[in-house]
């Protein structure tokens, strides 16, 4: 018997990364032992008081019943957290959806407001599950570029008038994957105004909100006026809380988009497992020094790896936020051919940047998923193969 997949399959691109599995894999076989910071995956467990209200949640024998949709207890604590946090007033049961994942909504929200053949603006490079949803709805993409010398925002001023026209949809990621960015007030405030007028609903992409080292947090989509009007804004507890694992995010925003979204994911899932949605109740009302903690421990490693690879001459940008370093490549390389070389000469793993759009060329995007002490065994790795002299 012949399998055959779906044309839809074909658009589903797995190439570089099926190439740098294949290369991990064969270093493995050799007995060599690889520093992974290609993933952006915490190596930290969540808090102790997640894990004892884990504990305690998973000992109630009612916990165990289909959830359906997001506990009120749930909700609530996620209108506090934004009212607490961005000054944003949430209402927790029209304008809060509860996800398996910010990513659960991220692929799924395109089958919702497209049709086939529309248009999605997405940021280029911007992270791959993006490329994924839009495959999904047999929409098309139009990618923005993030240009540094645009402070990777996207130009709407760019966008010619006969795709914002059919444009459904815009995408935006701040602090970004895989560029570290942060938007400004202004920017939105520019978003809002292009997304009325041409009646485009826009997913903002916040899962590292979180993750900042500047007195400035990001700034939240849902806090500027008129952004309820015009989209949504997906956020996550794997990266703010160590619970990659656990599953579990949502979406706040506009009533009309998520109840869309509610609709299609009925047809899909049963819920969040309860302890999951208690445990992450507790997360967000948290009024410890946890996410202060967190913050240091990333800034730390931030600040070992930008300075320990500049001493050896990779000229690589400071992060303001996000788990990420965007770093150019030299110019001897391209992005695939440096990120196998790395591979090859030091065991150190990174992604290149072309896997996360035409724009990512010539960079590689390196995860902050290691202690200190790894990471300087990673740049003096580098610094002892001879690819930076």
């Amino acid at each position: 018997m012949e399998i055959h997949f779906s044309e839809k399959m074909d658009r589903f691109r797995l190439g570089v990364f099926n190439e740098l599995a294949h290369m991990k894999e064969q270093m493995r076989r050799k007995g060599i032992d690889l520093i992974d910071l290609s993933i952006g995956s915490p190596d930290l467990p969540p808090p102790l008081f997640i894990r004892k209200e884990l504990e305690v949640a998973i000992k109630i024998p009612t916990n165990y019943e289909y959830s359906i949709t997001g506990i009120t207890p749930f909700k609530e604590a996620i209108s506090t957290y934004y009212k607490e946090n961005h000054s944003v007033d949430i209402e927790p049961n029209e304008e809060i959806l509860v996800l398996m994942g910010s990513q659960d909504g991220l692929v799924h929200l395109p089958m919702v407001l497209t049709n086939p053949g529309d248009i999605i603006l997405v940021p280029d490079p911007g992270y791959t599950a993006y490329e994924a949803g839009i495959a999904m709805a047999d929409a098309v993409a139009y990618p923005m570029p993030l240009k540094k010398e645009n402070n990777y925002l996207p130009d709407l001023f760019e966008i010619p008038e006969d795709i914002a026209r059919k444009a459904k949809m815009m995408i935006l990621n701040y602090p970004g994957n895989p560029i570290p960015a942060l938007a400004t007030q202004d920017f939105f405030e520019e978003v809002i105004q292009f997304a009325k007028k041409h009646n485009i609903v826009v997913l903002h992409d916040f899962a590292y909100s979180e993750l900042y080292y500047t007195e400035h947090k990001p700034i939240s989509f849902m806090s500027i006026d008129g952004a309820k009007d015009v989209g949504v804004e997906f956020n996550s507890l794997s990266k703010s809380y160590n619970m990659a694992g656990c599953r579990v995010g949502f979406a706040v925003g506009n009533s009309r988009v998520l109840s869309g979204l509610n609709t299609l994911k009925s047809n899909l899932d049963y819920g969040v497992f309860l302890p999951i949605q208690q445990a992450g109740m507790k997360a967000l009302l948290d009024n410890s020094n946890f996410s202060n903690e967190l913050r240091s421990i990333y800034r730390g490693r931030r600040d070992t790896l930008v300075e320990g690879l500049q001493k050896i001459g990779w000229e690589v940008e400071i992060p303001d936020a996000s788990m990420f370093v965007w770093a150019k490549v030299p110019s001897t390389y391209s992005s695939i051919s440096f990120t196998f070389e790395l591979i090859e000469k030091t065991g150190v793993v990174v992604t290149p940047g072309n896997a996360f759009g035409a724009q990512g060329e010539g960079y590689v995007r390196i995860a902050l998923v290691k202690p200190e002490e790894i990471l300087n065994k990673a740049i003096e790795n580098i610094s002892k193969s001879g690819m930076f002299m």
